[in-house]
């Protein structure tokens, strides 16, 4: 199932903290056009990465509804969900999260593999999104031998190795310097209109925000418009 256009209504999230309720998202309400580049901006705690997280179905909401290609995705069966998302949501976080002990090839099959792919395949196709990210010659190299750029370098090549119709990273330049964060920036809003995909970008740069068509503020629980790119 394509993703399409995103809709999201009456969202609500909140945890258990002390026996107390903590709301952290408050009724959100958003359409995302399929290909649309979208910065998300906010202080910390303001939930933007539990709002990445419930967009991109890692976790559920406490009330309201996400459909992608009017589809309430929630209402799907869990083995449905997990398919959905292997197939059509790629995550690039912070914390590169790779596998430690393998190489930068095999991190970046995973999803591939995992998603049925057969190995010959999965190897090609990694093997190519590492030569387009700069790492043809890094390869075989694991995580500890990569610098903080490389290795976000593979995270990207990772998320995009099915494709996905839908692209979220969270601060995926929150641990890098700003020369190599906007070289990274750079090669995700390139490798990500390649593929046509829907982006969705949490930062707190404002310079990294501007380079994104539309830009929204997370306040309170809930987003408000903060203006279009040049």
């Amino acid at each position: 199932m394509a993703v399409g256009e995103i809709q999201v209504r009456g969202l609500h999230k909140k945890f258990e903290k002390g026996g107390d309720d903590l709301h952290v998202l408050r009724g959100i309400d958003l359409t995302l056009s399929p290909g649309e580049r979208v910065a998300i901006r906010g202080q910390s705690g303001s939930g933007k990465s539990t709002f990445l997280h419930v967009l991109g179905t890692l976790d559920h909401p406490s009330q309201g509804q996400v459909s992608y290609g009017g589809r309430d995705v929630f209402a799907l069966p869990a083995k449905e969900i997990d398919a959905m998302r292997n197939q059509e949501v790629g995550f690039v976080f912070q914390f590169h999260h790779l596998l430690p002990d393998q190489t930068a090839l095999r991190n970046v099959m995973l999803p591939a593999l995992i998603g049925g792919l057969s190995m010959a395949a999965a190897s090609a196709a990694a093997t190519e999104l590492l030569t387009r990210v700069g790492l043809g010659d890094r390869m075989r190299h694991q995580p500890g031998e990569l610098s903080g750029g490389e290795q976000q370098r593979v995270a990207i090549a990772r998320a995009l190795i099915r494709k996905p119709s839908l692209l979220l990273a969270d601060e995926p330049t929150g641990n890098l310097d700003p020369r190599i964060s906007m070289e990274v920036i750079d090669l995700l809003i390139e490798l990500n209109a390649e593929i046509g995909s829907t982006l969705v970008i949490v930062t707190h740069s404002v310079v990294i925000a501007e380079r994104f068509d539309r830009q929204l503020s997370l306040v309170d629980g809930r987003f408000a418009e903060q203006g279009v790119a040049a």
